[in-house]
């Protein structure tokens, strides 16, 4: 079968399906993995087999065999080779990536004797046989060499840096703990998302994320101009003493809810929402403020404790108006990372709980690395064109104003 990008392919796969049912998936994985890799060779040497075009940046050299377990049998893939050049499918390799890591997460509970038959279930179901610790340890050490590069990687400048943090349950000490996933998303020169950094904490207390931010400042990061995140006592003590210079601006979506818990009715709370939605959808930081005012006016006789949060907490959430109006949607909240925190769990909640903290770094790296790659090779996230011209007629107005 000659593996056509416009659609034959597709029509035969689905009639292969219909004439022999579920038994055909195996195959049709099969011939889907070998036509896209063959379908990315073409992308990447310029040209079609046997095509003349002076695009051409390399000559196709046959095929390298590979055969790859997966969850619906072990497939006999036909990996492409280019004469002279250094290339292999990306295609291939985002595909095995994450569900080998996936792999050693739930076989290393099998392999230590903690598992249930849930997990002998989900084990046979995902890697097709027995694993053994010989298989585990080898196939690891490879995956965690790669992964490990990844984190350590050296990093640049990134104008604006989304943290936050979710929890997994690992196995320590004989214990099932909560442990810490910090994580830092960063937005690069050319507007593109990036990962830039991952780590397993006890906690979020200030030592462990100023051990975080240390690390991301001693691979190179530099250039920032704003932090997002929500308000949290280690992270905040963390971030004024390594990045002490940099602007914060604090998650206006978690303001929203931090506030409704003020609410002494039930009905309240979708008006204080209202409220806090009029005051951060203004159009200046002016019209903020006023608008701040007339809402402090309107619930100070019904409900001083509101009043009082709303005074002390919710310029936290102004300072993206000292950027360009085009950004305020991308950097008024968390909830990109709050996203990222979903993609994950939907990875982790198949093992339940790790049996260590390598086990679950591991597994997240690798979600989180296809996620980079996803960002670095999409569309532009923000457009940072005029940036510094607004950032500088903002410092401009702010010294006017502390003069004035």
């Amino acid at each position: 079968m000659s593996p056509d990008p416009q659609g034959s392919v597709s029509r035969e796969l689905l009639e292969e399906i219909i004439e022999e049912g579920t038994q055909a998936f195996g195959s049709v994985l099969e011939k889907l993995f070998n036509a896209a890799m063959e379908v990315e060779r073409s992308q990447f040497v310029g040209a079609e087999p046997y095509e003349r075009t002076n695009e051409r940046r390399g000559y196709s050299n046959g095929f390298k065999d590979k055969r790859v377990k997966t969850r619906v049998g072990e497939l006999r893939l036909k990996i492409p080779q280019v004469r002279g050049l250094s290339f292999y499918p990306r295609s291939l390799e985002k595909g095995c990536r994450s569900e080998k890591a996936l792999k050693l997460a739930i076989a290393e509970m099998y392999v230590m004797g903690v598992s249930t038959r849930k997990v002998t279930e989900i084990t046979e179901q995902l890697c097709g046989t027995e694993i053994s610790a010989t298989q585990v340890s080898r196939v690891a050490r490879i995956l965690d060499e790669e992964l490990e590069r990844f984190r350590r990687r050296e990093l640049g400048e990134y104008a604006v840096v989304w943290l936050d943090a979710h929890y997994e349950k690992v196995r320590q000490d004989r214990m099932v703990r909560d442990v810490a996933i910090l994580k830092a998303v960063g937005l690069n020169a050319e507007g593109k998302r990036e990962i830039l950094g991952v780590s397993i904490e006890l906690s979020e207390a200030e030592v462990h994320w100023r051990h975080f931010l240390e690390d991301l400042q001693k691979r190179g990061l530099k250039g920032v101009e704003l932090f997002v995140s929500d308000d949290h006592a280690g992270l905040r003590a963390a971030r004024r003493a390594v990045f002490p210079s940099v602007r914060w601006q604090r998650c206006q979506f978690h303001l929203t809810q931090n506030a409704q818990g003020y609410a002494r009715r039930q009905e309240e709370r979708s008006e204080i929402a209202q409220d806090l939605r009029d005051i951060f959808n203004s159009p200046s930081l002016e019209d903020a403020e006023m608008m701040l005012q007339r809402k402090l006016e309107k619930w100070q006789e019904r409900n001083t404790e509101l009043t009082n949060w709303m005074e002390e907490n919710l310029p936290e959430g102004f300072t993206i108006f000292e950027f360009p109006r085009n950004a305020y949607r991308r950097l008024r909240t968390i909830n990109q990372v709050e996203n990222l925190n979903k993609q994950i769990r939907r990875r982790t909640q198949v093992v339940g709980i790790f049996p260590n903290k390598e086990s679950a770094l591991r597994l997240i790296t690798a979600v989180l690395m296809e996620v980079h790659e996803d960002w670095i090779t999409g569309r532009q996230y923000l457009n940072l064109a005029g940036w510094k011209e607004q950032e500088n007629r903002s410092l401009k107005e702010n010294y006017r104003k502390s003069v004035a």
